[in-house]
């Protein structure tokens, strides 16, 4: 059933370990499912490429579940399919968040780049405020993403229905996406480190990233309350890592 569906779907994105497809369920069903099929891998042994596939999809399903518990913003789960490596989750209509900021090889001049904010009807500000608050929620999950970026973020229009006393006011909600590399820890250190990737996603790929991104730490220190000392240290300690990895090549 799982690879009948999936040869139905329609391609959007394919990387190095998984293809992105959509799925129109049926007439009742207004969106399609996203199915992310982790395809097999002709240079490992099928046995241990079997076995990788279950892990992944598995921690990647699993993660979302618990986020989702946890009241952050996330894609629900809607199958799983271990042994053919299928996982289907929610389709999200809405931005990526680097998308909206914009990056350093974009030709979109800044004018364009308040429309993409006023298309969802908040500030730059409310947009970085959201990105730190929804971090910190998955991590009071013990949730660690493994590949926090702004492509792995999403704006989309709140529905109605849709209300959270821990976000800012607004008409937008964000969402994280993309948990395939994500594990469980309460370690104040993988937290940090967490932190610390998605600084250098910023640093790499939007301008004059150093108060933006001060502004999404002021926001996850405040949602993280008590625990924030704890992970604030981590995070120096690992850019002082980082700083020295940079020095020596």
């Amino acid at each position: 059933m799982s690879l009948k569906i999936l040869n139905d779907s329609t391609l959007i994105a394919q990387g190095a370990e998984a293809l992105d497809t959509t799925w129109d369920v049926d007439d009742t069903q207004p969106k399609p499912i996203l199915l992310k099929y982790r395809f097999p891998k002709t240079y490992r042994h099928h046995s241990l490429n079997a076995s990788i596939t279950k892990q992944r999809i598995g921690t990647e399903a699993r993660a979302l579940v618990r986020c989702r518990k946890f009241g952050v913003k996330v894609p629900g789960v809607r199958m799983v399919d271990l042994e053919n490596g299928l996982l289907g989750i929610e389709w999200i209509d809405g931005m990526s968040v680097r998308q909206i900021l914009g990056g350093e090889d974009d030709v979109e001049i800044e004018d364009e780049r308040v429309d993409h904010l006023g298309k969802f009807g908040i500030s730059q500000d409310t947009l970085l405020s959201l990105i730190g608050t929804e971090i910190a929620k998955m991590h009071r999950a013990d949730i660690i993403h493994g590949d926090l970026t702004t492509s792995n973020m999403m704006l989309r229009t709140r529905s109605p229905s849709s209300t959270s006393s821990s976000q800012p006011s607004s008409s937008a909600e964000l969402l994280l996406i993309d948990f395939g590399l994500s594990s469980a820890s309460s370690m104040p250190e993988d937290k940090a480190v967490d932190l610390y990737v998605l600084e250098r996603a910023f640093s790499s790929t939007h301008p004059d990233s150093e108060p933006l991104f001060a502004q999404v730490l002021d926001a996850y220190g405040k949602e993280t309350g008590a625990k924030w000392p704890a992970i604030e240290k981590r995070l120096d300690e690992v850019r002082m890592r980082g700083r020295k990895r940079s020095m020596v090549g």
